[in-house]
């Protein structure tokens, strides 16, 4: 019991720590997880979708310190009740996630590492048992270090945590997971190779034979059968090739202006996911930053998923010399963590990606 306590003991502790850190790296992305989650057609809490960041902050900085203070052997009855708790709720979440097929990612480890939702949920389960071992074997989890020392250590984790959530949160992540990070070229994050995996469907067909009913699977062919066809299920199998980046538009009137945007040498993107949730004083640096933008030649676009009315309003309020296009609102969040931000492309390659509290680094 004495080994196994400390085989999870390490293997949590490092685990939450990890997992932690990423989801801190991100705190914004995790806070749009928890909107899905909340939201009317999951666990229909929408009253706690304002809250979204704080939690996820919040959350995130626990899991880190518990997997923090497990290590060291800290206060281990109120850090074990805490993992079990924590992993309790997160088991039933990704069971119910994966059950009724609410949310495709958990977010458990952010974008760096996606998750099914079985595979989130047998995750949690591999920890729910590990945390039980820990908790019936509580009294072999001994601190390593002396009282203050482990006080020293639990506070420099909790003051570094909130010091680095600070940073992102008034910036952009410190490590980019996603497909539009910076050096990125979205063409090429939207093409299939020829070579990749096509998906795999079965069709099961439905005949009236001799007054009964028969069923034949095949893989996509017509069958051989002496009956009337009544009809056909088709069920995906396998899944096929699908690339980083594939729900990228430029809509304008309807039509997608993408593939000709992004062909420009030098094209300058205002990107705001929703302009009545954006921070309206960043727009004055966001004019400006646009001007010296086309003084060097470049071409620049807004891109929103709000209405034509509502951007209209905001280009004539801060003088904003450009067009906004229509992107879809989940794509422009995965593109950027902030509500402005601009990016700075060179034929659909993006070389800078700048918060709006970070317009004054761009460079043209």
């Amino acid at each position: 019991m004495k080994y196994l306590v400390w085989v999870s003991r390490i293997f949590v502790g490092i685990l939450f720590i990890i997992s932690g850190l990423i989801k801190l790296n991100d705190p914004v992305g995790f806070s749009f997880k928890l909107e899905e989650y909340f939201s009317q057609g999951v666990l229909d809490l929408p009253f706690l979708m304002p809250l979204a960041l704080g939690i996820s902050i919040f959350v995130v900085i626990v899991e880190v310190i518990l997997g923090v203070l497990l290590l060291i052997g800290f206060k281990p009855k109120l850090t074990i009740w805490s993992l079990l708790l924590m992993i309790v709720f997160f088991t039933f979440l990704t069971f119910y996630s994966a059950y009724f097929n609410k949310v495709t990612d958990c977010g458990c480890f952010g974008d760096a590492v996606k998750l099914t939702p079985w595979e989130s949920f047998t995750k949690d389960v591999i920890l729910l048992i590990l945390i039980l071992i820990l908790f019936f074997g509580k009294k072999y989890i001994l601190p390593l270090f002396n009282a203050k020392t482990n006080w020293i250590i639990a506070g420099v984790s909790l003051v570094t945590c909130v010091l680095f959530a600070n940073q992102v949160l008034n910036h952009l992540p410190s490590v980019d997971f996603r497909p539009y990070k910076i050096g990125a070229n979205i063409q090429e994050g939207m093409s299939v190779p020829e070579d990749a995996p096509k998906p795999i469907y079965e069709y099961a067909w439905q005949f009236k034979v001799n007054g009964q009913d028969k069923i034949v699977v095949t893989n996509g062919e017509y069958p051989s059968v002496d009956g009337e066809f009544i009809g056909v299920e088709t069920t995906e199998v396998q899944k096929g090739y699908e690339p980083p980046i594939h729900d990228f538009t430029i809509e304008k009137e309807g039509e997608d202006m993408a593939s000709s945007i992004l062909e420009e040498d030098k094209l300058v993107m205002v990107v705001a996911y929703d302009l009545a949730k954006s921070n309206r004083d960043a727009f004055a640096d966001v004019a400006s930053a646009v001007s010296k933008a086309k003084e060097k030649g470049y071409k620049v676009i807004g891109m929103s998923a709000s209405s034509n009315d509502r951007a209209n309003k905001i280009k004539e309020e801060y003088g904003l010399d450009f067009d906004f296009y229509f992107t879809d609102e989940t794509t422009l969040k995965t593109i950027v963590r902030s509500n402005p931000a601009i990016l700075v492309l060179e034929r659909g390659t993006i070389l800078q990606k700048v918060h709006y509290n970070d317009l004054d680094e761009l460079e043209f």
